[in-house]
């Protein structure tokens, strides 16, 4: 019987940003579901204040050399990696010049959301999905991490369907109660209509707003995980009426296993709907 394979995708990992909910769930969980017997691959921007010496991160040539189009505009695509060596442990970095050299995170020095946040999005999303594909490794789950990955169920239920890599894969999107308090730019469905998706398809995204893209990713997704123990009000609401499999909040260092059956849940729930 084959390993059930896990692919993470998260806005931030710890040791390579400083720790948060997010990048400490996102450095630990993969760890311990490898530990469970299940096989994984790890995924996240590589922002410009990421040190590489530090890190030893290298350029994947074999994975590197794509353009992918956002916005009518071609940009290139950079596939790094580095391990971390306590948890045997690789991480693949979506790089690219326009969109992730600059030397901060998701926001500026005055700490203003980058109002390119949503292309951003959109280059890590199809990033990831179009090396995973290089990779020829077809994951059963692809677990999402923060609000910058808020696209990829849509990406891989809906541009991404018909590709034999994620045609079966379920998708689980972990809700936290994050700080970020704007919007994606207003032009956001527009952008999204250039990569041929139907304005049914995005409707929701008409106005960007943090709520709108936590509802679309988990319209578009088969789980969903209470990611914080105490989320915004309207998130909150929004997870409960999802009609989706739900994992309450649990301290993901003590509950490898529940996120480990909870993927099991997912596909079981699938295959036998399918029969």
């Amino acid at each position: 019987m084959k390993k059930t394979r896990v692919l993470y995708v998260s806005q931030e990992i710890t040791p390579f940003l400083p720790k948060s909910e997010v990048s400490e769930v996102s450095r630990n969980l993969p760890q311990g579901i490898h530990e469970k017997g299940k096989e994984i691959r790890v995924f996240m921007p590589k922002y410009g204040s990421i040190n590489e010496r530090r890190h030893q991160l290298h350029e994947v040539i074999r994975l590197s050399g794509m353009n992918l189009v956002v916005n009518d505009t071609d940009h290139p695509l950079i596939i790094k990696v580095a391990s971390i060596p306590t948890a045997r442990m690789q991480v693949y970095f979506i790089d690219n010049e326009d969109y992730f050299q600059r030397k901060a995170v998701l926001q500026d020095k005055d700490g203003k959301y980058f109002k390119d946040n949503d292309e951003r999005s959109m280059f890590f999303c199809r990033g990831v999905l179009e090396t995973v594909r290089k990779l020829g490794w077809a994951p059963d789950v692809i677990h999402c991490h923060g609000w910058f990955t808020s696209l990829m169920p849509l990406y891989i239920k809906k541009y991404y369907n018909d590709d034999p890599h994620f045609a079966d894969a379920k998708v689980v999107y972990s809700a936290y109660n994050s700080e970020f308090d704007g919007s994606y730019d207003k032009k956001l469905v527009e952008k999204l209509k250039m990569d041929g998706f139907d304005e049914g398809d995005i409707a929701e995204l008409k106005d960007p707003s943090l709520l709108n893209l936590h509802k679309m990713a988990m319209k578009y997704s088969d789980g969903v995980v209470e990611g914080s123990e105490d989320l915004p009000e309207g998130l909150a609401e929004a997870v409960k009426t999802s009609e989706k499999a739900t994992l309450e909040y649990c301290e993901p260092a003590t509950c490898v296993k529940a996120y480990s059956d909870f993927y099991d849940e997912i596909l079981e729930e699938n295959t036998v709907l399918a029969e």
